[in-house]
């Protein structure tokens, strides 16, 4: 079984490179299933045909699926939608405002992750072919887990406790609406579909990212950020795919800057992601429509390649010993020393990288000794315990 998610910029053609993807491992005998968790979904747009919530057939042993988030929150999220919209309505919220401000933003990528662990664990199919959100929105999407399971498993008991201890008081005296049992049942529940989804997707030999960008600087250091913090969450990055290269045959001098500059930015590239593997795809000629064309896009790509396999081996997080000490060592490429900060609790390492924040649940090994110190061993951070 394996799950590749494809992420990259807006605009840069990870669509394309995604359903490609899928056509060449169906080709190839695997049953495969493509999903988009996009909100402005184009995979239907890239095979020709129509694609609802549910998978649906696109070409022999190859499955496709954009998913409705309307229909899996009514499904799933309706007792907390009802307790918010009295919530709302007692602040003085219309109907119609309470229903539109009831709808939790980002509930569509948790979604996502619940369908893709289905996929993955169902035995109906030997690959998951994701096309993710643009970067900022995967970058959530991939730490829900890490965020929820921390609410989980240190706030939401005891939380549920205070608020029955707490019910009889606040809706005598101030009529505002409590939540209930069913409410924190419909959490519990939503959670539960999320179980395991963290380590199906952190699993190198399962799951691997791949990011797709174009030859141009704004797209580079966005994919340097994005590999930074998918490398913090623990997820496998195997592959970076550089799409939309200006063809050599093309030769006029108005192209020569953008040639000459995408030639720059491709050995950057090259240098920056290294060992990662760098796949290369140039502008095609005409728009990329329907299984034909994918394919033949997926042959330029991936060569002599399988592409379903895991094509590195960089691993986020290790520990290693030295000497008498343990070193937890955490891949956070493209990282300076002043944007990393360190917060120790008795079971929990706490490392922030700009905006995002990611809690270590430490080893029996580790939690007895005391953090020794801190240092970049080339793009790893290595912390060791003494």
């Amino acid at each position: 079984m394996r799950i590749l998610l494809f992420t990259g910029k807006g605009g840069v053609g990870k669509t394309t490179v995604a359903a490609a993807t899928a056509v060449r491992a169906a080709e190839a005998g695997l049953r495969t299933i493509v999903v988009s968790t996009d909100p402005a979904h184009s995979l239907a747009d890239a095979f020709g045909v129509e694609l609802d919530d549910r998978p649906t057939p696109v070409a022999g042993r190859l499955w496709g699926q954009q998913l409705n988030a309307r229909i899996r929150f009514e499904e799933t999220w309706d007792d907390v939608r009802r307790y918010m919209v009295d919530v709302l309505d007692w602040v003085g919220a219309d109907s119609l405002e309470a229903e539109e401000l009831a709808v939790v933003p980002g509930l569509d990528e948790v979604f996502s992750l619940a369908d893709i662990k289905q996929f993955a664990t169902s035995g109906d199919y030997d690959l998951v072919v994701v096309d993710c959100a643009p970067t900022a929105e995967t970058i959530r999407l991939l730490s829900l887990p890490d965020v929820l399971g921390w609410y989980m498993d240190r706030v939401f008991d005891a939380q549920r406790r205070l608020t029955r201890l707490a019910r009889p008081v606040l809706s005598r005296f101030s009529g505002l609406p409590i939540a209930g049992d069913q409410v924190f049942g419909g959490i519990r529940r939503f959670y539960e579909r999320l179980d395991g989804v963290r380590e199906l997707l952190t699993d190198g030999d399962i799951t691997s990212a791949r990011l797709v960008v174009n030859p141009e600087r704004l797209v580079v250091a966005e994919a340097r950020r994005t590999y930074t913090y998918l490398s913090l969450f623990g997820y496998h990055v195997d592959a970076v795919v550089v799409n939309r290269i200006l063809p050599t045959a093309l030769d006029h001098p108005w192209l020569d800057q953008w040639k000459a500059s995408q030639s720059a930015h491709l050995q950057t590239i090259a240098d920056a992601f290294a060992p990662l593997p760098m796949l290369t795809a140039e502008l095609a000629d005409r728009e990329l429509l329907g299984v034909g064309d994918l394919s033949a896009f997926a042959r330029d790509l991936y060569g002599d390649l399988d592409a379903p396999a895991r094509l590195s081996h960089v691993e986020p997080l290790r520990v290693d010993a030295v000497g008498d000490s343990l070193v937890l060592s955490v891949h956070v490429p493209f990282t300076e020393r002043d944007e990393v900060r360190l917060d120790r609790t008795d079971q929990e390492l706490f490392v922030s990288v700009g905006p995002h924040r990611r809690a270590l649940l430490l080893p029996d090994s580790l939690v007895r000794r005391e953090v020794g110190g801190a240092h970049f061993e080339g793009d790893r951070l290595e912390v060791e315990f003494v």
